[in-house]
């Protein structure tokens, strides 16, 4: 079993930060996919709040993975599984945000997976790198996106 463990923290309020993680279509404008591909997703909420058992399918350069949500707790825990992802299996990812003193939002993104011996000398590494820039995206398309104070 593989891991990785991500910790970011933004100026962003956790409403800010929330909102683009449970609409899927804003995905590609913080993260490191470069589309969501919504004939390979199911229950996209066509309002961007993706509920439990909703698959979003993204594409990152020619691979398409899925994500299953698993758990949400509005503005505390988005959870989900691999519905479909050819170089992982058994993957299970949390996002948990938690409030600042200063009204920001501290991002905590883990996850375990399996995968092949061989993924298993390059992909821990890559998945860790990977994820930190998919954290540092978010906190930082947060901020931007913040309404003024």
């Amino acid at each position: 079993m593989h891991k990785y463990d991500v910790t970011v923290t933004t100026s962003a309020s956790p409403d800010v930060v929330w909102k683009l993680l449970v609409d899927a279509a804003s995905w590609p404008l913080w993260s490191k996919v470069d589309s969501l591909d919504t004939a390979r997703s199911v229950d996209l909420d066509p309002g961007g709040d993706d509920g439990v058992g909703a698959v979003r399918a993204f594409r990152t350069g020619r691979t398409v993975t899925g994500e299953r949500l698993t758990e949400k707790v509005e503005h505390r825990l988005l959870a989900y599984e691999d519905a479909f992802n050819t170089p992982m299996h058994n993957y299970h990812a949390r996002i948990e945000l938690k409030p600042t003193a200063s009204s920001g939002t501290v991002i905590h993104w883990y996850g375990t997976y399996e995968t092949s011996r061989l993924m298993g000398w390059v992909m821990p590494r890559y998945l860790q790198k990977f994820m930190q820039g998919m954290a540092e995206g978010l906190a930082r398309y947060a901020e931007e996106s913040q309404p003024a104070q």
